[in-house]
This record gives C-alpha cells, structure tokens and sequence, in this order.
C-alpha cells in the first residue's frame, strides 16, 4: 500500500511526467501533466525549505490516513485531478509560469490574466511550495464535473517571511457532452479558493460556488 495522499509537491516534481500513473482516461491526459518537471536543486530546499504545518494540526491538511491504492488511475477520476494538482505546484515552484498557466481552462485564458500577469503574481516569493490533499467526490452540474482538492501552500517572500495557508482547488471537465473536444474532457483547473484568514480547517468553496476566486496569486 502507498501511503496517504498528501504528498508535498518538492517530491513529486519527477513523478508528474510520462512515468504518472498509466490507465484507462490515458487518451485524454494533458499535454502539460505528461510533460516532465525538472527537480529543483535538492540544497535550496534541504536548507531553507520552511516547515508548514502538519497535517492534523492547526492550519494543517487534514490527517487522512487511508493507503491509496496501487491500481492505475484514468487521468479522468479524482485521482487523475489531484495529479493535475501536483503538477500545476510543481511548475510553479520550478518558475515554469507558462506551463502553470495552460493548466487552466481555455489554454491558460480562463485564469483571467495574461501569461506576464499570471508569472507577475508569483514572481515576488522566494520560495513556493504545496502539499497537495485527498481529492474530493466528483459532483456534476450542467454538463460538467466538479472536483475539489486541498492544498497546503507555504513557502518563504522575498523579505524571506515564512508564509503557510490552505486553499481549496476546484477543477472541472466536460462530461462527455457530444462534440466535446479532448481538451474539455481533461481536467482543468477552475478557480483557487484561499481558506478564511484565521480558518484551521480544510478550506472549502461554498456549495454551488462556481466563479473563479483569481484574486490571489495561489492560482
């Protein structure tokens, strides 16, 4: 068995290329999450990596300890939305902003910035990282699906302030709609929604929430 799913993104940064989980969905992966992610330089993290929270505690992700299993995943199940997930951070924190951003609707469009503004927004910490949380169930609305995963942001700004918050990250697909293209079929990132200042729980997007929160640089 593989331990829980909360995995810190710094080590997952080569695992969310061609080498991710294989199964059936395999026809409509996105071209970003196959693509391999350089691992940052090991020293710059051992060194000054600050340490966030632990799950289970207050501002952590919650303690979910069921074993994942070893069983290929589709790139279309909850699991092939958290991976999408592990992959966005990841290009984040190895300043691949470009990449990052195609992993929003539309091509990167639907994050609602330009690829320099997108790129802007995180350029400002010195250090940016995630752990990454079980996903939620999939829920379906108007032709779409819906799937909502934790994240636990930390890192350091550029003053070299240790930050940590929580942030939901909610995805949608097209859900098998006629005429739908194999770029609606892939998991997209929907919006970024940061916990409440002060929450200590898992953050959460108020039912039927469906608007982009692109207030934040957290996405």
């Amino acid at each position: 068995m593989r331990s829980p799913f909360y995995l810190a993104v710094t080590g997952v940064l080569t695992a969310c290329g061609p080498q991710a989980a294989t199964g059936p969905g395999n026809d409509t992966q996105d071209p970003v999450v196959a693509e391999a992610v350089p691992a940052m330089p090991s020293r710059n993290l051992q060194r000054s990596e600050p340490a966030p929270p632990a799950p289970g505690q207050p501002g952590g992700l919650a303690d979910d300890r069921t074993p994942l299993s070893e069983a290929p995943f589709a790139k279309t199940s909850a699991q092939g939305a958290g991976d999408v997930v592990q992959t966005y951070y990841a290009l984040l924190e190895a300043r691949r902003y470009e990449a990052a951003r195609r992993l929003w609707g539309s091509g990167g469009d639907g994050r609602g910035a330009s690829a320099e503004a997108f790129a802007d927004a995180f350029r400002g910490y010195a250090e940016y990282h995630a752990r990454v949380g079980k996903p939620g169930e999939i829920e379906g609305a108007a032709g779409s699906l819906y799937v909502e995963v934790p994240v636990q942001i930390h890192g350091r700004e550029a003053s070299g302030k240790a930050f940590s918050h929580l942030a939901t990250v909610t995805l949608r697909r097209v859900n098998g709609v006629p005429g739908a293209t194999a770029d609606q079929l892939r998991w997209h990132i929907e919006r970024v929604t940061p916990a409440p200042p002060g929450g200590g729980g898992e953050a959460r997007a108020p039912a039927g929430q469906r608007r982009s929160d692109r207030s934040s640089p957290d996405g």
